[in-house]
């Protein structure tokens, strides 16, 4: 049969350094680092790290950056001990991590941070459209890390994450868990109407039945999609990440205030609020009065003068979080941020983002941002170091929860 061959090659590269600071700060800059005081936080007023190469998704930049991808690389400092011990075998168990095809620059983060290099695998992708996988080095009796995001397109990557846990079961492998930083399907969690399908569970149970042992994976739609697997699952919270970020924006709290961009999101953003200072909360109300009715967008809440921080889980078509920043400019708001962990950026997405409706749009790197939809508001940071933080807790027994307390 006539095959396209994908054949994932890790080699070890230089990037931009990362030193582990005293300060302390949970989350902390590392590279060129400079201290300064910081407004808005609960621990104020207290010293912070910051990085200097924090970046903008400017085109005329991008080139310029490490393999063309605009990174903010934070470092938090309960990391250290990683960074001194760099062999495979910890816990009596050799560790070792595979990439998918979906974010091979976020997996060669993760390992580069563990000390570790990315087993070989070869995928392929035949002309039918059908996934071949052969793991090109041995498993057996070993605890093993696939990382791959369901991110679009989703129905391929995950068919091609379901192929590699069954690969690793094959070839003995001792334990294997799934490490999806983008959980696709995680928002079709409940029937909304009679006769649909809850393709939340029905994903859970296809990784359970093709072998996963544990599945690990950022900030999900809900947290209740955590029930629908019977294996373990670790949720982790990139907000730690973020909020660091907004630090050294030093903003003043008198002047700051966290929107909600729907009403399903309030709980987000009230603990992201508590993060800044227990910073006052606003909300995006929207309510439709009858068919063929308008939506009407109401705001509870002041933003009049204010630095207003939208905060959601994801950004995909970006129309929520767009129509609710020009009603923040409506109500008086001085300046828009958008924060969400995933950036899905479905078309028209980019358009809507890179408006002048936000003075800057902040996501991670759980979903690869191709070059041609970089936009001046944009910064992306990174969130490798953490899952690689938690990848070794969950490997050596240890908590995972303190990371984020």
């Amino acid at each position: 049969m006539a095959s396209s061959l994908f054949q994932v090659q890790h080699t070890s590269s230089s990037t931009m350094p990362f030193t582990a600071s005293s300060s302390s700060s949970l989350f902390t800059g590392a590279s060129h680092a400079a201290t300064v005081r910081t407004l808005g936080f609960l621990d104020l007023p207290r010293t912070r790290t910051i990085a200097f190469n924090s970046v903008k998704c400017d085109m005329s930049e991008a080139s310029n950056l490490v393999n063309g991808k605009p990174i903010v690389p934070v470092l938090p400092k309960f990391m250290e001990s990683a960074k001194t011990d760099k062999t495979v075998r910890r816990n009596g168990s050799k560790l070792k991590l595979f990439s998918g095809t979906a974010n091979p620059a976020l997996s060669q983060e993760i390992a580069r941070y563990m000390g570790l290099e990315l087993g070989k695998v070869s995928i392929k992708r035949f002309a039918d459209g059908e996934i071949y996988v052969q793991l090109q080095e041995s498993v057996r009796g070993c605890n093993v890390y696939l990382i791959q995001p369901t991110c679009p397109p989703a129905n391929e990557n995950f068919m091609e994450l379901q192929i590699m846990i069954d690969a690793c079961r094959r070839a003995s492998a001792k334990n294997i868990t799934a490490v999806i930083p983008y959980f696709g399907y995680a928002r079709a969690d409940r029937k909304t109407q009679g006769r649909e399908s809850i393709a939340a569970k029905l994903v859970a149970n296809l990784i359970t039945k093709a072998g996963a042992d544990r599945v690990l994976a950022c900030d999900l739609h809900s947290g209740q999609s955590m029930g629908y697997f019977d294996i373990p699952v670790d949720h982790v919270h990139c907000q730690p990440v973020i909020l660091d970020y907004l630090a050294s924006k030093t903003i003043s709290s008198n002047d700051l205030v966290v929107v909600s961009p729907d009403v399903g999101g309030v709980a987000r953003a009230r603990a992201f609020a508590k993060k800044l200072s227990d910073a006052p909360l606003a909300i995006v109300d929207k309510r439709r009065h009858g068919h063929n009715v308008a939506e009407v967008m109401n705001l509870i809440g002041d933003v009049k003068g204010k630095v207003a921080v939208m905060v959601d889980d994801m950004i995909d078509t970006a129309g929520t979080i767009a129509k609710g920043a020009a009603l923040l400019h409506e109500e008086g708001a001085r300046e828009v941020y958008a924060c969400c962990t995933h950036g899905v950026f479905s078309p028209p997405a980019i358009e809507r983002l890179s408006s002048g409706l936000f003075q800057e749009v902040i996501i991670t790197n759980t979903i690869p941002v191709s070059e041609k939809n970089y936009f001046p508001q944009l910064t992306i940071l990174t969130v490798a170091n953490l899952l690689g933080e938690t990848i070794w807790r969950i490997h050596d027994d240890t908590s995972v929860s303190s990371i984020f307390q």
